[in-house]
């Protein structure tokens, strides 16, 4: 599947993947600043932003898109980022393609399954029916029922987008994520892949805790681990700064 994406910067190829519910809209600050460095990609993912919808959504999926991209644009020594599930999706393709990866950066996110705790989420999602939803405002009066926290549910509003005047649509594939909610929670394959890579994770996030190490080093024995202590799963939004002098320290050696 050819994936929506935006270019930024010179150099070195580095492509960012978002993660569940996300787009490539959420990384355009840090991407701006990691332009001045690299040749930047930010990649929307199957069933997200703006490319294409499909029945088809698992990892093997993600990781063969992700390597038509990288084919596609004749890139070499490509250094990747992925958030949550973008970072699933990028540590399968380490497992399938490690020849075309010069480091990689897994943001909290392990190699293990996680318990389903979306499903609030995608209930929340479906009750705005935009048949009748004319409005932001009362698709977000709508989700307040369902998701307490403001900054998750301007997070999710931003897959809103107007198709025509008063009329909404949704920029992610609603009926096939929440059908594939296990398949997004499950364990990666067991194989190896000996690829430089830097797991950075919130210490106020579950996703990524010490007692995990050991078990990604089985998949990734060359791991290196940070930890954010006062962030959680978004950390690149919670500790904009030092999440990414932790990026550039890591990128940049």
């Amino acid at each position: 599947m050819k994936l929506h994406y935006k270019k930024l910067g010179e150099g070195q190829p580095l492509i960012i993947l978002h993660g569940l519910f996300g787009s490539l809209d959420n990384w355009q600050t840090h991407g701006k600043k990691l332009a001045e460095y690299f040749e930047v990609y930010l990649v929307d993912q199957r069933n997200h932003g703006k490319s294409g919808w499909s029945e088809d959504f698992n990892y093997d999926f993600m990781a063969d898109d992700l390597n038509e991209f990288i084919e596609e644009h004749n890139l070499e020594d490509v250094i990747l980022i992925g958030h949550s599930m973008g970072g699933k999706t990028i540590m399968r393709y380490a497992q399938k393609y490690p020849e075309k990866i010069e480091k990689m950066i897994v943001v909290d996110m392990g190699v293990k399954s996680y318990p389903i705790h979306h499903d609030q989420i995608i209930e929340g999602l479906k009750s705005i029916d935009l048949e009748v939803v004319d409005s932001r405002s009362e698709a977000r009066k709508m989700l307040s029922k369902y998701v307490e926290n403001e900054s998750i549910r301007q997070f999710l509003l931003k897959n809103l987008y107007w198709v025509d005047k008063g009329k909404l649509g949704w920029k992610i594939n609603i009926p096939v994520l929440e059908r594939e909610l296990p398949v997004i929670t499950e364990a990666l394959p067991q194989k190896e892949s000996l690829i430089d890579v830097l797991f950075v994770s919130g210490g106020q996030s579950n996703y990524v805790i010490p007692e995990d190490y050991d078990s990604i080093r089985k998949y990734f024995p060359l791991a290196d681990f940070h930890v954010i202590d006062r962030a959680g799963h978004w950390i690149h939004a919670e500790a904009p700064q030092e999440f990414m002098e932790e990026v550039l320290g890591y990128c940049l050696r």
